[in-house]
């Protein structure tokens, strides 16, 4: 019988990582006094609750603006519309991310155009976004992607030699700082989710951080319905709509912020250790951190591993980690091989005015390519809140498959 537990061996951990969200009685106390109240909505804006968390929220993340939103992709798209980004206008967004990234711009009437990414993190490469620029760009999207931040000096620097809006997706990154600073607070807007995975959740719901008081008030505008700052009275100034996020779930997200601290030093301080762990398995390779990225916070950390020393690619290794009792997954395609990202498949005027822009068969991103198919192996944070023996448990599974990797075959 083989070793490995995917062809019949014993898997090397039988215990259930911790669950996700954690919840206990604050969080029902919490929604409760909002049943009570009567006011569940998101109107008149901002709620007591609302208002309350984006306090605590800015306090834990950095920035002096920010607005609670219905999810992580309104966010990004009321970022867009805020901004003045519409029809034709180029935003460059990296080839590994989940499809909102790309699609928050389409929605608005902007051509999303892809850029590879940097092989030693994963995040967007400067160089392939300063190739990518035009005369039409109008915005950068980077995105802090696993247990990584892209190079927001060399972004912030392309950006203002060309005049050019950032926009950050932070989704992955709750409490992430480059040189002590914020993730989201670099650029004129940060676009955060709070959907059920992340590490700081209302089950969902998004927050935008804004760089000044003006750009606030437009996107409170824009997602209470075109309404003013305040609710009633005054000049209509958006075409809006209702993205506004509930006090329901800003009541959730309220008591989330406080457990936050101490889970996120948690995470950090077992990523190192799987770090160390890492570096004896031949085959596996850490991504590497930069030195300005200062604070690590993660829901996904993402490692490489070699398919020529493995004798397998990443989706073999993922199965047989998962049969090992280890969560993983391979993590998202390149966003020109998205199943999700389709555009031709849509009646958006974008991809029908500009169908030559959108023709995915002729594109190429050999590095994101590389990590989508071949390479990325991505580690669910439950594994980091299990303590050193989660940690452990993960490594030894990764070493069993290496010793057995000549099994591995089979999953091929």
């Amino acid at each position: 019988m083989s070793e490995l537990a995917v062809l019949g061996g014993q898997p090397v951990r039988t215990e259930p990582y911790p669950d996700w969200p954690v919840f206990d009685e604050r969080d029902i106390a919490a929604v409760t006094e909002v049943v009570k109240s009567g006011q569940w909505g998101g109107s008149p804006y901002p709620g007591p609750q609302t208002a309350e968390f984006l306090r605590r929220f800015l306090e834990l993340q950095g920035g002096e603006y920010a607005v609670t939103v219905a999810n992580g992709t309104i966010t990004m798209e009321v970022a867009c519309r805020v901004a003045g980004i519409g029809w034709g206008d180029e935003v460059i967004v990296p080839a590994y991310t989940f499809q909102a990234t790309a699609a928050a711009p389409l929605v608005v009437g902007a051509i999303p155009v892809i850029a590879d990414i940097d092989p030693d993190t994963y995040c967007i490469d400067p160089r392939a976004v300063e190739a990518a620029i035009t005369d039409k760009t109008r915005a950068i999207l980077p995105v802090h992607l696993g247990a990584q931040m892209a190079d927001m000096d060399a972004i912030m620097d392309i950006a203002e030699r060309n005049s050019l809006i950032v926009i950050e997706d932070s989704a992955h990154a709750h409490g992430a700082k480059w040189r002590g600073q914020g993730a989201g607070t670099f650029g004129d807007f940060g676009s955060f989710s709070l959907q059920a995975s992340k590490i700081l959740t209302a089950g969902e719901g998004g927050v935008l951080i804004c760089k000044t008081a003006e750009l606030a008030e437009r996107v409170v505008s824009l997602i209470d319905c075109g309404r003013p700052l305040g609710g009633e009275g005054g000049q209509v100034i958006n075409l809006g709509g209702n993205y506004r996020m509930t006090e329901l779930q800003a009541a959730l997200a309220k008591v989330a912020t406080e457990r936050f601290p101490a889970q996120a030093k948690q995470r950090a301080a077992m990523a190192d250790y799987m770090d160390e762990e890492l570096i004896d398995i031949p085959g596996v390779r850490i991504l590497k951190r930069d030195p300005r990225h200062t604070t690590r916070s993660f829901y996904l950390y993402i490692l490489a591993i070699d398919p020529e020393v493995f004798g397998a690619e990443n989706k073999a290794v993922c199965t047989a980690l998962l049969a090992e009792g280890i969560p993983c997954l391979t993590g998202y395609p390149a966003m020109h091989h998205y199943d999700l990202f389709q555009p031709l498949l849509s009646r958006l005027p974008v991809p029908s005015a500009f169908p030559e822009r959108f023709r995915f068969d002729e594109m190429h991103f050999p590095e994101a390519e590389r990590a989508c198919e071949r390479e990325a192996v991505w580690l669910s944070e439950q594994v980091f809140r299990a303590g050193k023996q989660g940690i452990d448990d993960a490594v030894a599974a990764l070493r069993k498959i290496y010793d057995h990797r000549a099994e591995l075959a089979a999953l091929r």
